[in-house]
């Protein structure tokens, strides 16, 4: 399993705040190029994003479910990347002091990415997860935010 993590100054009820709005996600999910379409749960357990991954014309629809959510916590994903199998992904948000320490976690559970798994695959992945979490950590602390 791949695993990073981020101090940012922000509470985790701004993280989970970023992390509700689901038209955020192709900003700070690396590969993710799109959303297509965020279901009105969003996060709840079993709620959707439907979204494009690669560059035209080879983009995939594929889609991502929330399997575990406690709000300002921890949100669970089953991340569809075809055409690499499915991915589950944990985010834990731990208040520490005047901020959150987040953890980003993502370990292959289908398809090639899992039958595949190498230390050469789990180097990408820690690469990718790393500029997520950047990614994520920017728009949690960007200038005129709250919290």
């Amino acid at each position: 399993m791949a695993q990073v993590e981020r101090w940012v100054d922000a509470t985790p009820a701004r993280v989970f705040e970023v992390l509700s709005d689901g038209w955020l996600y192709p900003l700070w999910v690396v590969g993710t190029t799109h959303m297509r379409a965020v279901e009105p749960t969003w996060p709840k357990v079993g709620s959707r994003l439907h979204h494009a991954v690669g560059a035209w014309p080879a983009m995939l629809r594929d889609e991502s479910e929330v399997l575990a959510c406690e709000p300002g916590r921890h949100l669970v994903l089953e991340a569809r990347g075809r055409p690499f199998g499915t991915a589950r992904v944990d985010l834990r948000l731990t208040p520490e002091r005047s901020g959150t320490r987040i953890v980003l976690a993502e370990e292959p559970s289908s398809g090639p990415g899992k039958w595949a798994h190498n230390p050469l695959l789990e180097w990408v992945l820690t690469q990718r997860l790393t500029e997520s979490i950047g990614r994520l950590a920017a728009l949690v602390e960007r200038p005129g935010s709250p919290g």
